[in-house]
């Protein structure tokens, strides 16, 4: 690991600690601009979420709604709470080519964008660490006061995310204050994805709010509109 990794992943817990967990259960609302857009509004409003550390694979419960969404790259399940099969979609990456900005999203779309993303984010900084990443620290920046030191991440291939190559921004305590990218299922649309209220859970330290705008050139933000906004209640690792 380069230094600014090794950082990272110290402030945020450790690889020793990280090492033994499996699994961050997240009770969560997501809400924004872009659900809106595309027609799924309050789709995400009350979720809990069973993210894998290991592989990448999200399990979503509907808390009311008697259904459990599935999510890996290359198949996603839909069921009943109790495991009954309502329907299923492969390779559903494939079903967004074409899209426009305005075209609807069905079920399967919102928990692809969804599993990827959270995924992603509920493994960082410790994701950088897997085989098949690569990663280097590029040029720091000040934002309101504070030098962010910035960790350019290129994903490998097997691995879906937003794009293959990410920016993670630290603050001075080596906590991710700001992950920027473009997201290739929304046709290259910017993402700045603001990370604050950290949480001590079971030694892993782990934002609870998050804020993502779109940005303009030099990585300006553009604060109308909120386009996803994330808030984690309880959450637990095992």
């Amino acid at each position: 690991m380069n230094d600014l990794l090794t950082t990272a992943v110290n402030a945020h817990g450790g690889l020793e600690r990280w090492s033994e967990i499996k699994s961050i259960q997240v009770a969560a609302q997501i809400t924004g601009a872009i659900w809106f857009v595309k027609g799924q509004g309050d789709y995400l409003k009350d979720i809990v979420m069973s993210v894998d550390t290991r592989k990448e694979r999200v399990v979503t419960d509907f808390p009311g709604q008697d259904k459990r969404i599935k999510f890996e790259p290359s198949r996603i399940v839909m069921e009943k709470a109790n495991g009954t099969l309502i329907q299923v979609r492969d390779d559903p990456e494939a079903s967004f080519v074409g899209q426009q900005h305005e075209t609807p999203w069905d079920d399967f779309h919102v928990a692809y964008f969804q599993g990827e993303a959270l995924w992603t984010y509920l493994n960082t900084p410790f994701l950088y660490t897997h085989e098949g990443f690569v990663s280097e620290e590029i040029a720091s920046i000040e934002v309101d006061g504070e030098t962010w030191r910035r960790l350019k991440v290129t994903f490998p291939d097997n691995v879906k995310s937003h794009t293959r190559e990410q920016i993670s921004c630290f603050g001075p305590d080596g906590l991710l204050r700001r992950h920027d990218y473009t997201v290739d299922i929304l046709g290259g649309a910017t993402g700045l994805n603001y990370a604050s209220e950290y949480r001590d859970v079971g030694g892993i330290i782990i934002p609870t709010k998050r804020r993502i705008y779109a940005y303009e050139s030099d990585y300006k933000p553009v604060m109308d509109p909120l386009l996803v906004k994330i808030d984690m209640g309880e959450i637990k690792v095992s």
